[in-house]
């Protein structure tokens, strides 16, 4: 799958401010009056920010960086 540098930008754009709107929501206090969690925020800001590294070396790949090259020795 080939993404455009602007549709990978938007995707990473969209990647960390979810990470970081999960993130903000794990970490407010349980209120029990309005009963348990039903949105896993921990598990979705991980996801979020897997996405996000993943994007990132995509965009490197994009710059023309070789990540798929291991060094010879």
């Amino acid at each position: 799958m080939y993404l455009s540098l602007p549709a990978t930008l938007i995707a990473l754009t969209i990647c960390i401010a979810g990470f970081f709107l999960a993130r903000w929501r794990a970490g407010q206090p349980v209120r029990p009056e309005r009963g348990p969690r039903m949105i896993p925020w921990t598990l979705i800001a991980v996801v979020m920010g897997g996405l996000a590294v993943i994007f990132l070396v995509h965009l490197a790949e994009l710059g023309g960086f070789d990540m798929g090259q291991r060094p010879r020795i």
